[in-house]
């Protein structure tokens, strides 16, 4: 077969296939009978088919005078906007297979399946920039007669088409993951973007630095666009205590307020609190399933802390002598308070309340 690919390919290099009747008996006739189709019977290879009160070049049957594909055929390079009535013809009449052609430009279309009309061509193959291997191979995939019979053809054809139609969705969502990662902070993406900069130029970024940055950059397509900081979307920080006010900067716990002077007073006077009240409790957290990131947060040692960065001089030193990572985004902290309630038995919410002002 390739060898026929190969003469098919020199004369439309060639200018041999002037007209429609030209390709369509020395390309589209001769690729049928290499690709075992009956081309002489006109049962199962139709020509000039009629369908609907319209005429289509080809009809492929299976069984005779059941149209399982139409192709219709173009003078070459003169295909263009062919298709969409192609598709109209396959689509009406219930047939599952549609190709439009020019002798070189291939396009298969699955018409009865779900998406946009543009979204339905299952493929398109190009004799002049494929190698005979991959024409070969295609054909022999969506349009071998055997495999038409047997339904194979079509069973490939579906397939690939639901892949690829999963692959569209997937790329869709892209934009919104994404913007979620972003939103949420994702703590392994904002670990990544820390370290490769550290990575860079030795320095490794404040996180709130790296937020800032991500937010300024949550749309995909526009990372090449200049640098400007968004105003920080923040969550809405959990109900004040009564008398506490909008601006209230602490925590409360069992009954009992502590104003504190910033973020990270907060969160460190909450570790110590809760430490204080369980000296267990400060080893079973750092115990705790890590998840994606793999950040310990908490250790008996600075060093512990940051295990890729062991000249690193970040992390508070609590009361009881454990060493907590405080080089974190508000968000990042406000998790891993939620996460210490978890492990330390109590209810955020109720028992403990937390604002950052």
């Amino acid at each position: 077969m390739r060898g026929d690919l190969l003469d098919i390919r020199d004369g439309i290099q060639a200018g041999k296939f002037a007209n429609e009747a030209a390709v369509s008996q020395g390309v589209v006739q001769r690729m049928l009978h290499l690709l075992g189709w009956p081309v002489y019977d006109t049962s199962v290879v139709s020509p000039e088919h009629s369908l609907g009160g319209r005429r289509v070049d080809y009809a492929l049957c299976h069984p005779s005078h059941k149209p399982l594909v139409l192709i219709e055929v173009k003078q070459v390079g003169q295909s263009e906007g062919a298709d969409r009535q192609l598709f109209e013809y396959a689509f009406h009449g219930g047939v599952p297979m549609a190709i439009l052609t020019d002798g070189r430009e291939w396009s298969f279309f699955l018409p009865t399946e779900q998406g946009r009309y543009d979204e339905r061509r299952l493929y398109k193959l190009d004799v002049l920039e494929r190698n005979p291997e991959e024409i070969e191979a295609a054909l022999r995939r969506y349009l071998e007669y055997e495999g038409m019979c047997s339904g194979r053809a079509m069973e490939n054809a579906r397939s690939d088409y639901r892949d690829a139609a999963r692959k569209r969705e997937a790329q869709k969502a892209l934009p919104e993951a994404w913007a979620k990662l972003v939103e949420s902070e994702d703590e392994l993406l904002m670990d990544l973007v820390s370290e490769k900069v550290e990575d860079l130029c030795g320095v490794k970024p404040d996180p709130e630095a790296v937020a800032s940055f991500l937010r300024g950059h949550s749309h995909i397509g526009e990372s090449d666009r200049p640098y400007k900081e968004a105003p920080r979307k923040r969550r809405p920080p959990p109900e004040p205590r009564s008398g506490d006010g909008p601006d209230f900067v602490g925590f409360s716990l069992d009954g009992r307020t502590r104003r504190c002077k910033n973020a990270v007073e907060t969160y460190v006077g909450v570790f110590e609190e809760l430490s204080r009240r369980d000296p267990d409790f400060p080893a079973r957290f750092a115990d705790r399933p890590k998840g994606r990131s793999k950040r310990p947060y908490m250790s008996r040692t600075r060093e512990g802390l940051y295990p890729g960065n062991p000249g690193f001089e970040g992390g508070r030193k609590l009361r009881g002598g454990w060493w907590l990572d405080t080089n974190l985004s508000n968000d990042q902290k406000m998790r891993l308070i939620r996460i210490a309630c978890e492990v330390a038995g109590i209810k955020y919410g109720a028992d403990l309340h937390v604002s950052f002002g």
